[in-house]
């Protein structure tokens, strides 16, 4: 203890104090420390708790695939929703969402160009602190299955995460500097390498809408293969629409109960039965959709002039790329 402190409490400088008044100031000083100690104490507790919490939850990255044609507001509201109720079981940390408009090859009937439909769900998302769009499978010549779409993505965090070059220096004098640039690499390289040891990797979930989900019924419009993989290795995360029954399309199918416990449904207890075929139909016959899409989306559409009953005759007659590619595996 100090001189100045010692003068306070015995009060040598400014009069005497008997020795009971010294030992109360004493046992004050005591209890003042032992509140801050305690309290200091608790705040480490609540601090360690927090990251227990942290380390433990799973790091989701909500993947959609589609058409986006055009994309909408209600397709903007499945990733907040998703991710309202992944983050609400405690078990899971949503920190993205990507949107993959998918490419041309589709050959979906009224599909308009990717470019265009890329272009839309940029504007839509030009806010979004969280979801963003990629471009990879929309810029494939042939169309992609969804299974290899999740792959690319998750590979794609692996790789980020465990490529520990990315921050590394570029190195071009030899000698003593050199030396010390290759120490700090192989620090980088060993903290990586713990990151990726105790947080683990981000896992890829594919969002979708119960309509998607009923999909895997279509006879050949899925491979059996690629559905149990979707499932067992990434999992689905899927908004229930007004009308459809989720709950009773998984039970009836073994695939999809097998996997039920990889499968979550969220419920939309607001209901919102926005989709792209009646923006389309509204937009063919003159009525406005403002507020059904993003203001954004809205201007880039009649400053184009995207969608007409021409563009809706668009791959008329043309069979679905993956009924054309699972009927002709299915013959061989």
């Amino acid at each position: 203890m100090g001189q100045a402190a010692f003068k306070h409490i015995t009060g040598t400088a400014a009069g005497t104090r008997t020795t009971s008044q010294v030992f109360e100031c004493w046992q004050d000083l005591g209890a003042h420390s032992n509140k801050r100690s305690v309290r200091v104490f608790h705040l480490d507790q609540q601090l360690q708790i927090l990251s227990m919490e942290n380390s433990e939850k799973t790091e989701v990255v909500l993947l959609a695939c589609g058409s986006f044609n055009p994309i909408t507001n209600m397709h903007l509201r499945l990733f907040e929703l998703a991710k309202d109720y992944m983050n609400g079981t405690g078990k899971y940390k949503v920190i993205k969402g990507i949107i993959s408009p998918v490419g041309d090859a589709y050959k979906k009937k009224g599909l308009i160009s990717a470019y265009h439909r890329v272009i839309m769900a940029e504007l839509a998302t030009k806010n979004s602190k969280w979801v963003e769009v990629d471009t990879w499978e929309s810029l494939q010549k042939e169309w992609t299955e969804t299974a290899k779409v999740l792959r690319h993505h998750q590979e794609k965090l692996e790789a980020s995460i465990c490529d520990p070059q990315q921050n590394s220096p570029v190195l071009e004098k030899p000698g003593r500097k050199r030396k010390w640039a290759e120490q700090k690499q192989d620090i980088s390289e060993k903290k990586s390498l713990e990151q990726t040891k105790t947080k683990g990797v981000p896992k890829v979930k594919l969002l979708c809408g119960a309509d998607f989900l009923e999909s895997f019924g279509v006879p050949n419009l899925w491979k059996s293969e690629d559905i149990t993989k979707i499932l067992g290795d990434y999992g689905l995360i899927c908004i229930t629409r007004a009308g459809n029954d989720a709950q009773k399309f998984i039970y009836e199918s073994d695939v999809l109960w097998k996997h039920q416990n990889n499968i979550h449904l969220v419920n939309e207890w607001i209901t919102n039965d926005i989709s792209s075929t009646k923006i389309r139909r509204a937009l063919r016959r003159g009525q406005s959709i403002r507020y059904l899409v993003p203001d954004l989306v809205e201007e880039y559409i009649e400053k184009h002039n995207l969608y007409s009953s021409e563009s809706e005759e668009r791959n008329v007659g043309v069979v679905l790329a993956p009924l054309q590619r699972n009927t002709t595996e299915v013959k061989a």
